[in-house]
């Protein structure tokens, strides 16, 4: 509700002063972020680490079920043959086991989570800098982020989701050589 009225006061703000403006260009643009994160090399890339990690963690997960199983078969087979008390110590390693998994799975998932929320927070930043950047050589009055500011359309002139993905990969390609 706040971004959608902070999108509008935006807009009205870009007309008021695009009358007074002058020599000052009056064009306004809009960015998809969510485009420029899905498809530029840097989230791309982004992505494929996090999916690498992912992947571990998944591989450790299912070493630890495998373990679980077949203490969990070990219990069933035995259940008679053992005394109350070696039982009872066995259902209580086994139980210990599931809840260690269950914190182990809980605490991948946060650090998934902080990386990939770090990785965006990142990457979002240098997206706003070359923004602003561009939006100023270019003579942009106001460039909007295209979904959270409400924008139901925009025209595809406007749209500058493209050339920023490809000033951003070029941008990128540099500071890596």
């Amino acid at each position: 509700m706040c971004r959608s009225l902070a999108a509008i006061l935006s807009v009205l703000l870009a007309i008021l002063v695009g009358g007074q403006a002058g020599a000052q260009a009056n064009r306004i643009g809009v960015v998809d972020v969510q485009k420029v994160l899905v498809r530029s090399a840097a989230g791309l890339a982004a992505r494929e680490q996090l999916e690498k990690e992912k992947a571990s963690m998944q591989r450790e997960v299912d070493q630890r079920q495998g373990e679980i199983e077949k203490l969990r078969e070990e219990l069933e087979k035995k259940a008679l043959l053992l005394s109350p008390e070696v039982k009872k110590e066995r259902e209580e390693t086994l139980q210990r086991r599931v809840r260690d998994l269950r914190r182990l799975v809980d605490d991948f998932q946060k650090d998934l989570d902080k990386k990939e929320q770090e990785i965006t927070q990142r990457i979002l930043q240098e997206v706003a800098k070359l923004i602003e950047r561009h939006g100023k050589e270019k003579g942009y009055l106001l460039i909007l982020e295209k979904r959270n500011a409400g924008v139901i359309h925009a025209d595809a002139e406007a749209d500058l989701t493209d050339e920023v993905i490809k000033l951003y990969d070029q941008e990128r390609a540099r500071e890596k050589k």
